[in-house]
């Protein structure tokens, strides 16, 4: 038994039920901005890397923010699969205290990034001609841009209400700001509605912007006028762009490949507790989405996906956490495999289901 569901949107469910799909047709990859999360996306992530699966006919998009944005900029250094595994083994031994603050909680995200990226390395992962990375963060503006934890409660509590009325009206309090390689901007940034910026990474800009996308409201301290960028504090960009919230397919034939821990797909991080708010559909009619079965989640240990809650729940025994952690993406290594058996015996075809 398979520990994967498929899902796919209209034109993707159509392509695959007439056996036409191949991996070549993945223009985009998507990384949620999800936490701890993503560690459930390692042994996808690695099999696809470590075979060269996408970007062989022409350069994928690897668009994430937060965790999202922090796997796929490993794909893009000269030893990708190395500079993956030192990212899960900084980022899984990673601890925290009662006494770090947002100030240190940045410094140690810092550390993380140094782990797996080398400054010499960035010239060569800005020329990357396989993948094109894209880096969404969050601009604050007006009094979300405070560090101030009261004001940034208040500036988070209204801006949920606005959001709640109605998604653009959260451009008040964020500005969706990408950064991408590559010599022309995602054609995403230039669609309309796009509702943001894109700014080019450049050597002093490139860790700034992967910083940005992971210093979450409250807990992580902002970084703070990026070099290249307009002046401001950014944020993490789950803010904006959390599991999926752009329309990144530009014919019918793209394929927009999305790893999720779950089925519900939610456009930004203040939608969670929105049921109502769903995905527009004509962005999910490219999407190919695989996500953990029930019976793979009964597997980890407690039955329970890696999360951020868990640097509380074990803050007095980080070990048992980390072991924890490790536990799970054991138990996710095979699932990247297992999706691309379903490709290549063409099985995929009787499992996928159309979102």
């Amino acid at each position: 038994m398979i520990d994967i569901s498929v899902k796919a949107g209209k034109n993707i469910c159509e392509m695959i039920k007439d056996g036409g799909f191949a991996m070549d047709h993945v223009t985009t990859y998507v990384g949620p901005g999800v936490g701890p999360r993503w560690l459930l996306a390692t042994g996808f992530d690695l099999t696809l890397l470590s075979n060269g699966l996408l970007g062989r006919s022409r350069p994928v998009v690897l668009a994430g923010s937060s965790a999202g944005a922090l796997r796929f900029a490993a794909w893009l250094q000269p030893e990708a699969v190395e500079s993956y595994r030192h990212l899960m083994e900084a980022y899984i031994m990673t601890s925290y205290t009662r006494d770090h603050t947002p100030e240190t909680i940045l410094e140690s995200i810092q550390n993380i990034v140094n782990a797996y990226i080398e400054n010499d390395a960035i010239p060569f992962a800005l020329a990357n001609k396989n993948y094109r990375l894209a880096v969404t963060t969050a601009r604050a503006r007006n009094f979300a841009a405070s560090e101030m934890t009261v004001i940034q409660q208040l500036a988070l509590a209204s801006s949920f209400i606005f959001n709640a009325v109605k998604s653009s009206w959260l451009s008040w309090f964020f500005e969706r700001v990408v950064f991408y390689n590559g010599p022309l901007p995602p054609r995403f940034c230039l669609r309309d509605g796009f509702r943001g910026m894109a700014i080019q990474m450049n050597d002093a800009n490139f860790k700034h912007a992967l910083l940005a996308s992971s210093a979450i409201p409250l807990i992580v301290a902002g970084v703070k006028n990026i070099y290249g960028a307009p002046n401001g504090v950014y944020r993490d960009g789950g803010v904006m762009d959390y599991h999926l919230n752009q329309h990144y397919a530009e014919t019918k034939d793209d394929v927009i490949l999305l790893f999720n821990h779950q089925e519900r797909v939610i456009p930004g991080w203040l939608d969670k507790r929105l049921k109502y708010r769903e995905i527009e559909h004509e962005i999910l009619e490219n999407v190919l989405m695989i996500y953990p079965n029930e019976g793979f989640l009964q597997k980890l240990p407690g039955g329970k996906i890696p999360d951020r809650e868990d640097f509380k729940l074990f803050i007095n025994d980080p070990s048992e956490r980390i072991k924890y952690w490790w536990e799970a993406v054991e138990l996710s290594a095979s699932l990247g495999e297992q999706f691309m058996e379903l490709v290549e015996s063409k099985k995929i075809h009787s499992v996928v289901e159309e979102m």
